[in-house]
Protein backbone atom coordinates (compact mmCIF):
# COMPACT_ATOMS: atom_id res chain seq x y z
CA UNK A 1 0.00 0.00 0.00
CA UNK A 2 1.11 3.46 -0.87
CA UNK A 3 1.99 6.27 2.40
CA UNK A 4 -0.84 8.19 3.42
CA UNK A 5 -0.21 11.58 3.96
CA UNK A 6 -2.41 15.02 4.01
CA UNK A 7 -1.44 18.79 3.05
CA UNK A 8 -0.77 20.77 5.36
CA UNK A 9 -0.57 24.61 5.65
CA UNK A 10 2.90 24.85 4.77
CA UNK A 11 2.94 22.02 2.09
CA UNK A 12 4.35 19.82 3.97
CA UNK A 13 3.54 16.26 4.23
CA UNK A 14 2.20 15.41 7.62
CA UNK A 15 0.60 11.94 9.03
CA UNK A 16 -3.03 10.99 8.99
CA UNK A 17 -4.66 7.87 9.76
CA UNK A 18 -7.21 7.25 7.71
CA UNK A 19 -8.17 10.70 5.68
CA UNK A 20 -11.14 11.30 3.32
CA UNK A 21 -8.89 12.74 0.68
CA UNK A 22 -5.09 10.96 0.77
CA UNK A 23 -2.12 11.76 -1.39
CA UNK A 24 0.52 9.48 -2.23
CA UNK A 25 4.21 9.72 -0.71
CA UNK A 26 5.00 12.94 -2.21
CA UNK A 27 3.12 16.13 -3.78
CA UNK A 28 2.25 16.26 -7.40
CA UNK A 29 3.81 19.19 -9.41
CA UNK A 30 1.67 22.30 -8.32
CA UNK A 31 -0.94 23.40 -11.47
CA UNK A 32 -1.99 26.83 -12.25
CA UNK A 33 -5.80 27.58 -11.81
CA UNK A 34 -8.61 27.98 -8.78
CA UNK A 35 -8.63 25.65 -6.30
CA UNK A 36 -11.29 23.03 -6.32
CA UNK A 37 -11.60 19.52 -8.19
CA UNK A 38 -8.68 19.55 -11.28
CA UNK A 39 -10.37 20.77 -14.54
CA UNK A 40 -9.83 17.99 -16.55
CA UNK A 41 -10.10 15.62 -13.62
CA UNK A 42 -12.09 13.69 -15.89
CA UNK A 43 -9.96 12.99 -19.29
CA UNK A 44 -7.03 12.22 -16.67
CA UNK A 45 -9.20 10.59 -14.16
CA UNK A 46 -8.31 6.68 -14.31
CA UNK A 47 -11.62 5.26 -13.09
CA UNK A 48 -12.89 2.49 -15.35
CA UNK A 49 -16.03 1.34 -15.38
CA UNK A 50 -15.19 -2.64 -15.35
CA UNK A 51 -15.03 -4.44 -11.98
CA UNK A 52 -11.46 -4.61 -11.22
CA UNK A 53 -11.93 -7.71 -9.20
CA UNK A 54 -9.82 -10.81 -9.38
CA UNK A 55 -11.58 -13.86 -10.78
CA UNK A 56 -11.47 -15.79 -7.14
CA UNK A 57 -13.43 -13.16 -5.41
CA UNK A 58 -16.33 -13.75 -8.21
CA UNK A 59 -18.64 -16.32 -6.59
CA UNK A 60 -22.14 -15.87 -8.24
CA UNK A 61 -23.02 -17.66 -10.97
CA UNK A 62 -26.52 -17.68 -12.87
CA UNK A 63 -28.39 -19.41 -10.30
CA UNK A 64 -27.39 -17.17 -7.47
CA UNK A 65 -27.88 -13.82 -9.47
CA UNK A 66 -31.18 -15.29 -10.25
CA UNK A 67 -32.18 -15.89 -6.61
CA UNK A 68 -30.46 -12.37 -5.72
CA UNK A 69 -33.20 -10.88 -8.04
CA UNK A 70 -36.25 -13.06 -7.07
CA UNK A 71 -35.79 -12.71 -2.79
CA UNK A 72 -34.99 -9.04 -4.04
CA UNK A 73 -38.21 -8.21 -4.92
CA UNK A 74 -40.41 -11.48 -3.16
CA UNK A 75 -41.37 -9.89 0.41
CA UNK A 76 -44.52 -9.47 2.26
CA UNK A 77 -45.92 -8.01 -1.26
CA UNK A 78 -47.55 -10.95 -2.84
CA UNK A 79 -49.00 -12.24 0.19
CA UNK A 80 -50.89 -9.13 1.07
CA UNK A 81 -50.50 -6.65 -2.22
CA UNK A 82 -53.83 -7.97 -3.72
CA UNK A 83 -56.73 -6.43 -0.92
CA UNK A 84 -54.79 -3.04 -1.21
CA UNK A 85 -55.32 -3.12 -5.05
CA UNK A 86 -58.64 -4.30 -5.02
CA UNK A 87 -59.37 -1.84 -3.04
CA UNK A 88 -58.05 0.72 -5.69
CA UNK A 89 -59.21 -1.03 -8.34
CA UNK A 90 -62.55 -1.69 -7.55
CA UNK A 91 -63.21 -5.00 -9.14
CA UNK A 92 -61.10 -8.17 -9.87
CA UNK A 93 -60.57 -7.39 -13.50
CA UNK A 94 -59.13 -4.37 -13.04
CA UNK A 95 -56.63 -5.66 -10.37
CA UNK A 96 -55.57 -7.99 -13.05
CA UNK A 97 -55.18 -5.15 -15.60
CA UNK A 98 -52.90 -2.93 -12.58
CA UNK A 99 -50.66 -6.23 -12.35
CA UNK A 100 -50.00 -7.15 -15.92
CA UNK A 101 -49.50 -3.09 -16.71
CA UNK A 102 -46.63 -3.65 -13.14
CA UNK A 103 -45.55 -6.67 -15.06
CA UNK A 104 -44.94 -4.12 -18.46
CA UNK A 105 -43.17 -1.47 -15.84
CA UNK A 106 -40.74 -4.55 -14.87
CA UNK A 107 -39.86 -5.45 -17.92
CA UNK A 108 -38.58 -2.23 -19.52
CA UNK A 109 -36.79 -1.68 -15.76
CA UNK A 110 -34.96 -5.08 -16.50
CA UNK A 111 -34.59 -4.23 -20.03
CA UNK A 112 -33.31 -0.87 -18.87
CA UNK A 113 -30.57 -2.43 -15.83
CA UNK A 114 -29.55 -5.41 -18.17
CA UNK A 115 -28.19 -2.38 -20.74
CA UNK A 116 -26.13 -0.59 -18.09
CA UNK A 117 -25.02 -3.66 -16.23
CA UNK A 118 -23.88 -4.94 -19.59
CA UNK A 119 -22.52 -1.89 -20.41
CA UNK A 120 -20.57 -1.29 -17.16
CA UNK A 121 -20.25 -4.24 -15.51
CA UNK A 122 -19.61 -3.56 -12.35
CA UNK A 123 -20.82 -2.87 -8.86
CA UNK A 124 -22.59 -0.27 -7.61
CA UNK A 125 -26.20 0.05 -9.48
CA UNK A 126 -27.37 3.60 -10.56
CA UNK A 127 -24.31 4.99 -8.56
CA UNK A 128 -22.45 3.78 -10.87
CA UNK A 129 -24.51 4.82 -13.94
CA UNK A 130 -25.01 8.20 -12.67
CA UNK A 131 -21.52 9.00 -12.38
CA UNK A 132 -20.82 7.63 -15.89
CA UNK A 133 -23.43 9.70 -17.06
CA UNK A 134 -23.49 13.22 -14.90
CA UNK A 135 -20.11 13.72 -15.29
CA UNK A 136 -20.54 17.34 -13.84
CA UNK A 137 -20.03 18.30 -11.43
CA UNK A 138 -17.42 15.84 -10.70
CA UNK A 139 -18.37 13.55 -7.80
CA UNK A 140 -21.18 15.23 -6.96
CA UNK A 141 -23.66 12.25 -7.64
CA UNK A 142 -21.56 9.66 -6.20
CA UNK A 143 -21.86 11.91 -2.79
CA UNK A 144 -25.60 12.46 -2.89
CA UNK A 145 -26.07 8.60 -3.76
CA UNK A 146 -23.57 7.82 -0.71
CA UNK A 147 -25.42 9.68 1.94
CA UNK A 148 -28.87 8.48 0.88
CA UNK A 149 -27.73 5.00 0.60
CA UNK A 150 -25.63 5.28 4.18
CA UNK A 151 -28.74 6.59 5.69
CA UNK A 152 -31.53 4.62 3.83
CA UNK A 153 -32.15 2.04 6.74
CA UNK A 154 -33.68 -0.55 4.55
CA UNK A 155 -33.49 -3.57 6.74
CA UNK A 156 -35.83 -1.74 9.55
CA UNK A 157 -39.41 -2.42 7.76
CA UNK A 158 -38.58 -6.05 7.04
CA UNK A 159 -36.76 -7.52 10.52
CA UNK A 160 -39.89 -6.22 11.76
CA UNK A 161 -42.32 -7.59 9.07
CA UNK A 162 -40.37 -11.13 9.99
CA UNK A 163 -40.86 -10.22 13.93
CA UNK A 164 -43.97 -10.29 13.56
CA UNK A 165 -44.64 -13.12 11.73
CA UNK A 166 -41.75 -15.35 13.29
CA UNK A 167 -43.41 -14.63 16.65
CA UNK A 168 -47.29 -15.68 15.48
CA UNK A 169 -46.28 -18.60 13.65
CA UNK A 170 -44.25 -19.51 17.24
CA UNK A 171 -47.44 -18.61 19.35
CA UNK A 172 -45.43 -15.68 21.33
CA UNK A 173 -47.14 -12.56 22.14
CA UNK A 174 -46.43 -9.79 19.33
CA UNK A 175 -45.97 -6.96 21.72
CA UNK A 176 -43.90 -3.87 20.56
CA UNK A 177 -40.76 -5.49 22.50
CA UNK A 178 -40.93 -8.38 21.55
CA UNK A 179 -40.91 -7.71 17.62
CA UNK A 180 -37.69 -5.38 17.84
CA UNK A 181 -35.95 -8.08 19.27
CA UNK A 182 -36.88 -10.97 16.54
CA UNK A 183 -36.35 -8.43 14.45
CA UNK A 184 -33.30 -7.52 16.17
CA UNK A 185 -32.21 -11.45 15.82
CA UNK A 186 -33.27 -11.80 12.39
CA UNK A 187 -31.32 -8.59 11.12
CA UNK A 188 -28.05 -10.32 13.37
CA UNK A 189 -28.40 -13.89 11.78
CA UNK A 190 -28.41 -12.10 7.81
CA UNK A 191 -25.25 -10.14 9.20
CA UNK A 192 -23.13 -12.63 10.44
CA UNK A 193 -24.18 -15.34 7.39
CA UNK A 194 -23.38 -12.81 4.95
CA UNK A 195 -20.48 -11.27 6.88
CA UNK A 196 -18.50 -14.31 7.76
CA UNK A 197 -19.94 -17.12 5.78
CA UNK A 198 -20.09 -16.22 2.56
CA UNK A 199 -20.77 -19.63 0.49
CA UNK A 200 -23.07 -20.26 3.29
CA UNK A 201 -25.14 -17.24 2.88
CA UNK A 202 -25.25 -17.93 -0.67
CA UNK A 203 -26.53 -21.28 -0.66
CA UNK A 204 -29.26 -20.12 2.57
CA UNK A 205 -30.27 -17.61 -0.04
CA UNK A 206 -30.80 -19.77 -3.16
CA UNK A 207 -32.19 -22.05 -0.62
CA UNK A 208 -35.12 -20.07 0.47
CA UNK A 209 -35.67 -18.95 -3.32
CA UNK A 210 -36.33 -21.61 -4.30
CA UNK A 211 -38.69 -22.46 -1.03
CA UNK A 212 -40.67 -19.37 -1.32
CA UNK A 213 -40.87 -20.41 -5.50
CA UNK A 214 -42.44 -23.57 -4.39
CA UNK A 215 -44.42 -22.36 -2.16
CA UNK A 216 -45.64 -20.09 -4.14
CA UNK A 217 -46.43 -22.50 -7.12
CA UNK A 218 -47.84 -25.41 -4.40
CA UNK A 219 -50.62 -22.41 -3.66
CA UNK A 220 -51.31 -21.40 -7.45
CA UNK A 221 -51.66 -24.75 -8.53
CA UNK A 222 -54.35 -25.42 -5.26
CA UNK A 223 -55.66 -22.10 -6.87
CA UNK A 224 -56.61 -23.39 -10.00
CA UNK A 225 -57.89 -27.02 -8.65
CA UNK A 226 -60.09 -25.25 -6.74
CA UNK A 227 -61.27 -23.25 -9.50
CA UNK A 228 -61.66 -26.57 -11.55
CA UNK A 229 -63.57 -28.38 -9.33
CA UNK A 230 -61.22 -30.81 -8.24
CA UNK A 231 -61.97 -33.15 -4.92
CA UNK A 232 -60.26 -31.99 -1.76
CA UNK A 233 -60.00 -28.33 -3.14
CA UNK A 234 -63.54 -27.36 -2.68
CA UNK A 235 -63.80 -24.20 -0.05
CA UNK A 236 -65.19 -24.72 2.89
CA UNK A 237 -68.86 -24.60 2.98
CA UNK A 238 -69.16 -22.22 6.31
CA UNK A 239 -66.78 -19.39 3.97
CA UNK A 240 -68.54 -16.90 1.42
CA UNK A 241 -67.88 -19.09 -1.57
CA UNK A 242 -65.99 -16.87 -4.42
CA UNK A 243 -67.45 -16.32 -7.38
CA UNK A 244 -64.74 -13.88 -9.33
CA UNK A 245 -64.18 -15.38 -12.66
CA UNK A 246 -68.10 -14.87 -14.02
CA UNK A 247 -68.00 -12.29 -17.07
CA UNK A 248 -70.49 -10.07 -14.76
CA UNK A 249 -68.73 -10.18 -11.56
CA UNK A 250 -65.51 -9.68 -13.06
CA UNK A 251 -65.87 -6.20 -13.84
CA UNK A 252 -67.97 -5.37 -11.58
CA UNK A 253 -67.46 -2.62 -8.86
CA UNK A 254 -64.63 -0.82 -11.36
CA UNK A 255 -63.38 2.09 -10.27
CA UNK A 256 -62.25 4.42 -13.08
CA UNK A 257 -61.25 7.18 -11.01
CA UNK A 258 -57.44 8.98 -11.79
CA UNK A 259 -56.76 9.24 -7.60
CA UNK A 260 -57.87 5.47 -7.42
CA UNK A 261 -55.82 4.24 -10.41
CA UNK A 262 -52.93 6.09 -9.37
CA UNK A 263 -52.79 4.86 -5.92
CA UNK A 264 -52.89 1.10 -7.23
CA UNK A 265 -50.81 0.91 -9.55
CA UNK A 266 -48.18 2.84 -7.34
CA UNK A 267 -48.58 -0.23 -4.74
CA UNK A 268 -48.04 -2.51 -8.12
CA UNK A 269 -45.05 -0.81 -9.30
CA UNK A 270 -43.71 -1.49 -5.74
CA UNK A 271 -44.04 -4.34 -5.95
CA UNK A 272 -42.13 -5.74 -8.64
CA UNK A 273 -39.20 -3.20 -7.18
CA UNK A 274 -35.85 -5.26 -7.23
CA UNK A 275 -35.33 -6.41 -11.12
CA UNK A 276 -31.63 -4.29 -10.79
CA UNK A 277 -30.98 -6.16 -7.69
CA UNK A 278 -28.07 -7.68 -9.06
CA UNK A 279 -26.73 -5.23 -10.57
CA UNK A 280 -25.32 -3.71 -7.50
CA UNK A 281 -23.30 -6.51 -7.03
CA UNK A 282 -21.83 -7.61 -10.65
CA UNK A 283 -18.14 -7.42 -9.53
CA UNK A 284 -18.85 -10.86 -7.80
CA UNK A 285 -20.33 -12.15 -10.44
CA UNK A 286 -18.45 -14.71 -12.74
CA UNK A 287 -19.14 -13.32 -16.58
CA UNK A 288 -21.07 -10.54 -15.67
CA UNK A 289 -22.10 -9.90 -18.89
CA UNK A 290 -23.32 -13.08 -19.95
CA UNK A 291 -24.83 -13.68 -16.74
CA UNK A 292 -27.04 -10.77 -16.35
CA UNK A 293 -28.13 -11.35 -19.51
CA UNK A 294 -29.05 -14.34 -18.25
CA UNK A 295 -30.41 -14.24 -14.96
CA UNK A 296 -32.51 -10.94 -14.88
CA UNK A 297 -35.35 -12.03 -17.32
CA UNK A 298 -35.27 -15.22 -16.30
CA UNK A 299 -36.05 -13.98 -12.62
CA UNK A 300 -38.21 -11.47 -13.45
CA UNK A 301 -39.98 -14.02 -15.84
CA UNK A 302 -40.72 -16.47 -12.29
CA UNK A 303 -41.51 -12.94 -10.25
CA UNK A 304 -44.19 -12.37 -13.00
CA UNK A 305 -45.48 -15.96 -13.74
CA UNK A 306 -46.11 -15.85 -9.88
CA UNK A 307 -47.51 -12.63 -9.06
CA UNK A 308 -50.21 -13.61 -12.16
CA UNK A 309 -50.76 -17.03 -11.12
CA UNK A 310 -51.19 -16.42 -7.24
CA UNK A 311 -53.63 -13.56 -7.75
CA UNK A 312 -55.86 -16.13 -10.04
CA UNK A 313 -55.43 -18.71 -7.10
CA UNK A 314 -56.62 -16.30 -4.44
CA UNK A 315 -59.71 -14.96 -6.94
CA UNK A 316 -60.41 -18.67 -7.25
CA UNK A 317 -60.82 -19.16 -3.49
CA UNK A 318 -61.73 -16.00 -1.39
CA UNK A 319 -64.82 -13.70 -2.13
CA UNK A 320 -64.72 -10.18 -3.14
CA UNK A 321 -66.46 -9.30 -0.22
CA UNK A 322 -63.60 -11.46 2.01
CA UNK A 323 -60.97 -9.74 0.61
CA UNK A 324 -62.00 -5.98 1.21
CA UNK A 325 -63.50 -6.47 4.35
CA UNK A 326 -61.30 -9.72 6.11
CA UNK A 327 -59.10 -7.26 7.23
CA UNK A 328 -56.44 -9.84 6.99
CA UNK A 329 -54.57 -10.87 4.29
CA UNK A 330 -55.42 -12.79 1.31
CA UNK A 331 -52.57 -15.39 2.09
CA UNK A 332 -54.19 -16.39 5.43
CA UNK A 333 -57.66 -16.00 3.39
CA UNK A 334 -56.69 -18.60 1.24
CA UNK A 335 -55.50 -21.38 3.79
CA UNK A 336 -58.13 -20.70 6.06
CA UNK A 337 -61.05 -21.79 3.30
CA UNK A 338 -59.32 -24.29 1.62
CA UNK A 339 -57.32 -25.92 4.58
CA UNK A 340 -58.71 -24.43 7.60
CA UNK A 341 -57.98 -21.86 10.39
CA UNK A 342 -55.51 -24.13 11.48
CA UNK A 343 -53.16 -23.08 9.27
CA UNK A 344 -52.78 -19.90 9.91
CA UNK A 345 -49.17 -20.31 12.02
CA UNK A 346 -48.03 -22.48 9.07
CA UNK A 347 -48.55 -19.55 6.90
CA UNK A 348 -47.22 -17.08 9.11
CA UNK A 349 -43.88 -19.69 8.75
CA UNK A 350 -43.82 -19.44 5.28
CA UNK A 351 -44.27 -15.56 5.27
CA UNK A 352 -41.37 -15.40 7.77
CA UNK A 353 -38.68 -17.39 5.83
CA UNK A 354 -39.64 -15.43 2.59
CA UNK A 355 -39.16 -12.44 4.30
CA UNK A 356 -35.58 -13.53 5.22
CA UNK A 357 -34.62 -14.87 1.75
CA UNK A 358 -35.25 -10.88 1.26
CA UNK A 359 -33.49 -9.53 3.71
CA UNK A 360 -30.75 -11.50 3.21
CA UNK A 361 -30.37 -10.65 -0.74
CA UNK A 362 -31.26 -7.07 -0.12
CA UNK A 363 -28.35 -7.17 2.57
CA UNK A 364 -26.12 -8.80 0.20
CA UNK A 365 -26.17 -6.28 -2.60
CA UNK A 366 -26.55 -3.16 -0.82
CA UNK A 367 -23.23 -4.16 1.24
CA UNK A 368 -21.68 -4.14 -2.07
CA UNK A 369 -23.07 -1.08 -2.90
CA UNK A 370 -21.89 0.45 0.28
CA UNK A 371 -17.92 -1.12 -0.51
CA UNK A 372 -18.21 0.31 -3.84
CA UNK A 373 -18.90 3.60 -3.00
CA UNK A 374 -15.94 2.66 -0.36
CA UNK A 375 -13.58 2.22 -3.58
CA UNK A 376 -14.83 5.23 -5.19
CA UNK A 377 -12.87 6.95 -2.38
CA UNK A 378 -15.61 9.37 -1.61
CA UNK A 379 -16.83 8.00 1.74
CA UNK A 380 -14.65 9.20 5.22
CA UNK A 381 -12.19 6.16 5.88
CA UNK A 382 -12.72 5.03 2.51
CA UNK A 383 -10.34 2.07 2.62
CA UNK A 384 -12.42 0.56 5.75
CA UNK A 385 -15.21 0.24 3.99
CA UNK A 386 -13.56 -0.73 0.49
CA UNK A 387 -12.00 -3.56 2.21
CA UNK A 388 -12.92 -7.32 2.33
CA UNK A 389 -10.91 -8.16 5.30
CA UNK A 390 -11.12 -10.15 7.71
CA UNK A 391 -13.86 -12.45 6.32
CA UNK A 392 -13.30 -11.80 2.45
CA UNK A 393 -17.08 -10.12 2.75
CA UNK A 394 -17.56 -6.32 2.80
CA UNK A 395 -17.75 -6.65 5.91
CA UNK A 396 -18.01 -2.67 6.85
CA UNK A 397 -20.43 -1.86 4.22
CA UNK A 398 -22.87 -4.77 5.75
CA UNK A 399 -22.27 -3.80 9.35
CA UNK A 400 -22.83 -0.07 8.22
CA UNK A 401 -26.83 -0.99 6.89
CA UNK A 402 -26.89 -2.99 9.72
CA UNK A 403 -26.46 -0.83 12.13
CA UNK A 404 -28.43 2.36 10.74
CA UNK A 405 -31.37 0.03 10.02
CA UNK A 406 -31.12 -1.11 14.02
CA UNK A 407 -30.94 2.42 15.52
CA UNK A 408 -33.89 3.47 12.96
CA UNK A 409 -36.08 0.50 14.23
CA UNK A 410 -34.81 0.90 17.92
CA UNK A 411 -35.69 5.04 17.86
CA UNK A 412 -38.66 4.98 15.73
CA UNK A 413 -41.86 4.84 17.81
CA UNK A 414 -44.54 3.39 16.29
CA UNK A 415 -46.97 4.96 13.75
CA UNK A 416 -46.81 7.98 11.88
CA UNK A 417 -43.35 8.26 12.29
CA UNK A 418 -41.44 5.18 11.53
CA UNK A 419 -43.72 5.00 8.03
CA UNK A 420 -42.56 8.97 7.73
CA UNK A 421 -38.83 7.92 8.57
CA UNK A 422 -38.81 4.62 6.33
CA UNK A 423 -40.56 6.79 2.98
CA UNK A 424 -38.73 9.38 3.18
CA UNK A 425 -35.28 7.66 3.11
CA UNK A 426 -36.52 5.65 0.58
CA UNK A 427 -38.21 8.56 -1.52
CA UNK A 428 -34.64 9.64 -3.02
CA UNK A 429 -33.68 5.75 -4.63
CA UNK A 430 -36.93 6.80 -7.12
CA UNK A 431 -35.13 9.59 -7.65
CA UNK A 432 -31.96 8.06 -8.68
CA UNK A 433 -33.93 5.93 -11.15
CA UNK A 434 -35.56 8.75 -12.94
CA UNK A 435 -32.12 9.97 -13.29
CA UNK A 436 -30.79 6.68 -14.57
CA UNK A 437 -33.29 5.81 -16.80
CA UNK A 438 -33.16 9.46 -18.27
CA UNK A 439 -29.66 9.42 -18.34
CA UNK A 440 -29.78 6.15 -21.00
CA UNK A 441 -32.14 8.58 -22.88
CA UNK A 442 -29.75 11.10 -22.70
CA UNK A 443 -26.68 8.76 -24.36
CA UNK A 444 -28.81 8.12 -27.54
CA UNK A 445 -28.61 11.19 -28.23
CA UNK A 446 -26.17 13.14 -30.56
CA UNK A 447 -24.74 15.44 -27.28
CA UNK A 448 -23.83 12.18 -25.82
CA UNK A 449 -21.91 10.91 -28.92
CA UNK A 450 -18.36 11.33 -27.10
CA UNK A 451 -19.61 8.64 -24.78
CA UNK A 452 -19.06 5.85 -27.48
CA UNK A 453 -21.82 4.18 -25.71
CA UNK A 454 -21.97 0.76 -27.21
CA UNK A 455 -23.14 -2.01 -24.66
CA UNK A 456 -23.32 -5.79 -25.59
CA UNK A 457 -27.41 -5.36 -24.89
CA UNK A 458 -29.74 -2.70 -26.56
CA UNK A 459 -33.05 -2.20 -24.71
CA UNK A 460 -35.33 -0.99 -26.76
CA UNK A 461 -35.73 2.78 -26.86
CA UNK A 462 -39.32 2.94 -26.67
CA UNK A 463 -39.03 0.32 -23.64
CA UNK A 464 -36.65 2.89 -22.16
CA UNK A 465 -39.01 5.82 -22.24
CA UNK A 466 -41.68 3.57 -21.00
CA UNK A 467 -39.71 2.83 -18.33
CA UNK A 468 -38.53 6.67 -17.81
CA UNK A 469 -42.19 7.93 -17.38
CA UNK A 470 -43.11 4.87 -14.91
CA UNK A 471 -40.24 6.67 -12.55
CA UNK A 472 -41.81 10.05 -13.58
CA UNK A 473 -45.13 8.65 -11.88
CA UNK A 474 -43.44 7.44 -8.93
CA UNK A 475 -41.66 10.84 -8.19
CA UNK A 476 -44.30 13.21 -8.59
CA UNK A 477 -47.67 11.07 -7.22
CA UNK A 478 -46.06 11.44 -3.87
CA UNK A 479 -46.49 15.34 -4.58
CA UNK A 480 -50.49 14.88 -5.35
CA UNK A 481 -52.57 15.13 -2.55
CA UNK A 482 -54.59 11.62 -2.09
CA UNK A 483 -58.41 11.08 -2.14
CA UNK A 484 -60.05 10.57 1.43
CA UNK A 485 -59.31 7.63 2.97
CA UNK A 486 -55.72 6.97 1.19
CA UNK A 487 -53.63 9.39 3.28
CA UNK A 488 -50.33 7.98 4.16
CA UNK A 489 -49.73 9.37 7.50
CA UNK A 490 -52.75 10.14 10.21
CA UNK A 491 -50.62 13.28 11.74
CA UNK A 492 -48.74 14.56 9.08
CA UNK A 493 -48.95 15.94 5.91
CA UNK A 494 -48.82 13.30 3.12
CA UNK A 495 -45.35 15.15 1.07
CA UNK A 496 -43.58 15.20 4.07
CA UNK A 497 -41.66 12.09 3.23
CA UNK A 498 -41.01 13.72 -0.11
CA UNK A 499 -39.49 17.19 1.87
CA UNK A 500 -37.26 14.97 4.31
CA UNK A 501 -36.22 12.72 1.39
CA UNK A 502 -34.87 15.65 -1.36
CA UNK A 503 -33.49 17.28 2.18
CA UNK A 504 -31.18 14.12 2.52
CA UNK A 505 -30.37 14.21 -1.69
CA UNK A 506 -29.56 18.27 -0.52
CA UNK A 507 -27.61 17.10 2.08
CA UNK A 508 -25.70 15.19 -0.70
CA UNK A 509 -24.60 18.26 -2.07
CA UNK A 510 -23.53 20.22 0.65
CA UNK A 511 -21.13 17.07 1.96
CA UNK A 512 -20.10 17.19 -1.85
CA UNK A 513 -19.36 21.01 -1.64
CA UNK A 514 -17.54 20.95 1.74
CA UNK A 515 -15.25 17.82 0.33
CA UNK A 516 -14.57 18.92 -3.01
CA UNK A 517 -14.77 22.50 -3.48
CA UNK A 518 -14.54 24.98 -0.15
CA UNK A 519 -11.69 22.73 2.29
CA UNK A 520 -9.62 22.41 -1.52
CA UNK A 521 -10.19 26.03 -1.84
CA UNK A 522 -9.47 27.28 1.37
CA UNK A 523 -6.10 25.28 1.61
CA UNK A 524 -5.15 25.78 -1.81
CA UNK A 525 -5.08 22.87 -3.63
CA UNK A 526 -6.53 20.30 -5.83
CA UNK A 527 -7.93 16.98 -6.04
CA UNK A 528 -6.97 14.54 -8.90
CA UNK A 529 -8.47 10.70 -8.24
CA UNK A 530 -5.97 8.22 -8.74
CA UNK A 531 -5.83 4.34 -8.35
CA UNK A 532 -3.75 2.30 -5.92
CA UNK A 533 -4.58 -1.74 -5.39
CA UNK A 534 -5.30 -2.78 -2.01
CA UNK A 535 -3.60 -5.95 -0.52
CA UNK A 536 -6.26 -8.02 -1.52
CA UNK A 537 -5.57 -7.45 -5.52
CA UNK A 538 -8.59 -5.39 -5.63
CA UNK A 539 -8.31 -1.77 -7.27
CA UNK A 540 -9.95 1.34 -5.32
CA UNK A 541 -9.56 5.20 -5.62
CA UNK A 542 -8.10 7.68 -3.82
CA UNK A 543 -7.94 11.35 -4.10
CA UNK A 544 -4.16 12.99 -4.36
CA UNK A 545 -3.91 17.00 -3.45
CA UNK A 546 -2.10 19.00 -5.83
CA UNK A 547 -1.02 22.59 -4.44
CA UNK A 548 -1.95 25.33 -7.13
CA UNK A 549 0.74 27.86 -7.79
Amino acid sequence: MSHRGKLGASGTMGPETEPLLQSLSRLEPSVRGSAGIEGDAESENPRTFVGDVPDANRQLGVLSAISLIFNGVMGTGVFAGTSIILNSSGSVGMTFVMWILGALVAAAGTAVYIELGTGLPRSGGDKVYLEYIYRRPAFMASCIYALCAILSGWMAPPSVAFGEYALNALAYQPTPTNIRVAAFLCSTFCLVVHGSFLNFGLRLQNTLGAFTLLVLVLMACSGLLSLAGAPGFSVGDEYDQPNNFAWSTFWEGSNFGANAFVTGMYNVIWSYIGYSNANTSLSEVRDPVRTIKRAAPLAMFFVTFVYLAVNVAYFAVVSKADMLGGGTIPAALFFRNLYGPATERILSLIIALSILGNILAGLFSQGRLVQELGREGVLPCSSFFASNKPFNTPFAGLFTQYLVSMLLMAFSPPGDAYLFMVNCLSYPFTFFKLLTSGGLLLLYTRSFKSYNWDPPFRAHQYAVVFFFLSNVFLVVIPMIPPSAGFEPYEHLPYYSHVVIGLFVGLLGVVYWFIVFKWIPGRNGYKLKQVKITQDDGVARNIFRAIPVA
